[in-house]
């Protein structure tokens, strides 16, 4: 039997799920929240935002899932004199041949890591506009698609602000999730150093998933079933925000996808074949809060975008 004879079930995704995790820990301690949030991303077609202080392991979690899975993985380090086609790809004269010829830039592979991203022009991180959105780029007036599986993990430093060049909400409103690692505990980041002492487990990192399989969670991820009562409680979450005090800008009906995509992935991570509420909640802050613009009066009076999502879920009837 080949593998597209191969008839997956909840229970199989989970298995995979719980496979990819534990390799990933090896790496990455005391994430199992970030590392299930990153999987329901990537598995759903999503991008991920990740802000957080300088050494927490960012890049570290992106390059661990990428060694994960056998995959195409490229790395751009954002910077202010980045140009879109040191992303995107340059045509090139071929003087031997006597014709252009497109030279394909880091955006052609399955796991982009757009490092600092607020570090480049506006010009410049738009050109992930349409890359992150319809699965292709425009060059030079031709259509170009991009793998099926592209996924782009963009990290950002929230405490450094010179230099940058904050995300428009067009673009915050591409990524699926926003998220921050944290520091481990006292006991998990002793493990680290114990763990890097004569070398680091990246190194030693081998793919314990291959692109079929992944192609084959996502199948499985689509089927789980979702009730209309569920689909009315993440657009009553989302529409809540619109009109919540204090916020300029709410959820976008892109938000009420995203979430609903995202609590099927989590579902399935845990073996369920349907969504419940509680899937919903786990996910209701990485994906709305990012989402919104909060006024300049209730940000000086200390309001928060994660603090509008908790009250919202706090007040939102639980469907039965």
């Amino acid at each position: 039997m080949d593998d597209s004879q191969i008839v997956t079930t909840p229970r199989s995704t989970a298995e995979n799920f719980t496979r990819v995790a534990a390799h990933i820990g090896k790496v990455m301690r005391s994430q199992e929240g970030s590392i299930r949030k990153l999987m329901a991303a990537m598995l759903t077609g999503g991008h991920v935002l990740l802000e957080d202080y300088p050494g927490t392991g960012k890049t570290t979690l992106a390059k661990a899932l990428a060694r994960s899975i056998s995959t195409r993985f490229r790395r751009v380090q954002f910077t202010p004199d980045l140009l879109p086609s040191d992303v995107l790809g340059v045509s090139i004269y071929n003087q031997r041949d006597q014709e252009f010829r497109f030279h394909e830039g880091p955006v052609f592979t399955n796991i982009l890591l757009a490092d600092e991203i607020n570090r480049a022009s506006p010009r410049t991180q738009s050109a992930l506009l349409e890359a992150m959105a319809e699965g292709q780029v425009t060059v030079e007036g031709e259509r170009r698609p991009l793998p099926s599986l592209f996924f782009v993990i963009a990290t950002e430093n929230p405490v450094e602000f010179r230099g940058t060049y904050p995300l428009p909400e067009a673009q915050m409103d591409r990524f699926a999730m926003q998220f921050s690692l944290g520091y481990v505990p006292e006991d998990e980041e002793v493990a680290i150093l114990t763990a890097q002492e004569k070398g680091h487990p990246l190194d030693n990192l081998d793919a314990c998933l291959t692109e079929a399989e992944v192609d084959r969670m996502r199948e499985e991820i689509r089927a789980i079933r979702i009730s209309e009562e569920v689909k009315h409680y993440i657009v009553k979450l989302a529409a809540s925000t619109r009109g919540a005090p204090g916020v300029q800008l709410g959820a976008s009906p892109r938000a009420s996808i995203a979430l609903m995509k995202a609590a099927q992935a989590i579902a399935a991570f845990d073996g369920s074949s349907f969504v419940t509420p509680d899937h919903v909640q786990e996910l209701a802050i990485p994906v709305l809060a990012h989402r919104l613009v909060m006024d300049q009066q209730a940000r000086f009076s200390g309001a928060s975008a994660r603090a509008t999502i908790e009250e919202t879920v706090k007040k939102t009837p639980v469907p039965a």
